[in-house]
């Protein structure tokens, strides 16, 4: 005769679990959806941010490319403003992203397809803002970036977790590929090399690629508990540490200088924006002392720019926002309702 508990057989509880857990999921199902109305219903009673019809007429000018996050029809949407008028109406595309960067005559755009299974990709799009391509692209879109010629695109993503506030309880995937569509590696395969020994730990990750020419790169190393500024190279597939602490890389237009984001003695998830000095190893503090949680842009030799979430709106909204890297002054709002900075001259 078959056990039976609480008066059920096996079938009968098999049954029953399974009845659970189908409510479970159409509840879940059910959670997602409206709330997926709500945020279309909000944006499209938003009267969103200033627009302007001439899109051709800002991409032939040095520009500022970002993704738009006024509330409105606009949402998400790739945008740009001329540099002569940062705080100006936005020419708005027709491409979302949920992070991008652009050069002169390129564009790279990771993507989101939401429903009750979120689909993510990574896409190379021409200067009309069509779709080139499609690139490799695995996890939750976190960084991305291009080498100044437009040769090469990295992309970061998050394989499990979604934040870098607690090095080793997250796992990421940095892809380097050529803009033709060759796939030269994942960056967690490269040698890293710290204090002169190889860094095999299995909680290894590699973040925030910045290019300094077709072979040169700077990224973020992470294992053990700590982060490194490393400088690496494709064709030798090899990395070596040059500083600890220091995160999310953007090199400056002169190649002389590395802004990032350092922990310090800040608690978990806070950081702090400095500059690196390659030649000196010397390091400036910026006036910045908000969290920034961003690979920041440089919107020339002396300044940066970077994303900060709008706190107490209760809305998925955010600024751009502008520091000296010598330290000096305080930070300016560059661009309202903006994300993921790109500067094109």
């Amino acid at each position: 005769m078959s056990e039976r508990v609480g008066g059920l057989g096996p079938r009968a509880r098999l049954a029953a679990l399974a009845v659970v857990l189908l409510v479970a999921v159409l509840s879940a199902g059910g959670y997602v959806w409206r709330a997926r109305q709500d945020i279309i219903a909000v944006q499209a009673t938003a009267t969103g941010a200033p627009t302007r019809n001439d899109l051709a007429v800002v991409r032939d000018v040095p520009h500022l490319v970002f993704r738009n996050t006024a509330l409105g029809a606009d949402y998400g949407r790739v945008a740009m403003v001329p540099l002569s008028a940062p705080a100006g109406p936005r020419a708005v595309t027709d491409v979302a992203c949920e992070r991008v960067y652009a050069t002169r005559e390129e564009a790279i755009c990771l993507s989101a397809d939401r429903g009750l299974l979120t689909t993510y990709r990574a896409q190379l799009l021409g200067t009309d803002w069509s779709v080139r391509r499609d690139l490799p692209l695995v996890g939750t879109p976190s960084r991305a970036r291009l080498s100044r010629n437009g040769s090469l695109v990295a992309t970061t993503t998050f394989v499990f977790g979604d934040s870098y506030a607690n090095p080793g309880q997250f796992s990421t995937r940095t892809v380097v590929s050529r803009t033709d569509g060759e796939v030269i590696g994942d960056l967690e395969q490269f040698q890293l090399v710290v204090n002169g020994a190889v860094v095999t730990a299995v909680d290894k990750n590699l973040w925030g690629v910045t290019f300094a020419d077709d072979d040169r790169f700077y990224a973020t190393a992470a294992a053990g508990g700590k982060t490194w500024l490393v400088e690496g190279s494709l064709a030798a597939r090899r990395m070596t540490a040059l500083r600890e602490d220091a995160e999310c890389p953007s090199l400056s237009p002169d190649r002389t200088r590395i802004a990032f984001k350092k922990h310090g003695n800040l608690p978990p998830g806070r950081w702090r924006l400095a500059v690196y000095d390659l030649a000196t190893g010397s390091e400036t503090l910026l006036a910045e002392t908000r969290s920034v949680d961003d690979q920041v842009e440089w919107l020339d030799d002396t300044t940066i720019i970077y994303a900060l979430p709008r706190s107490g709106t209760g809305t998925a909204t955010s600024d751009i926002w502008s520091s000296l890297t010598d330290g000096r002054g305080g930070p300016e709002l560059l661009v309202s309702d903006a994300w993921s900075p790109a500067v094109v001259r």
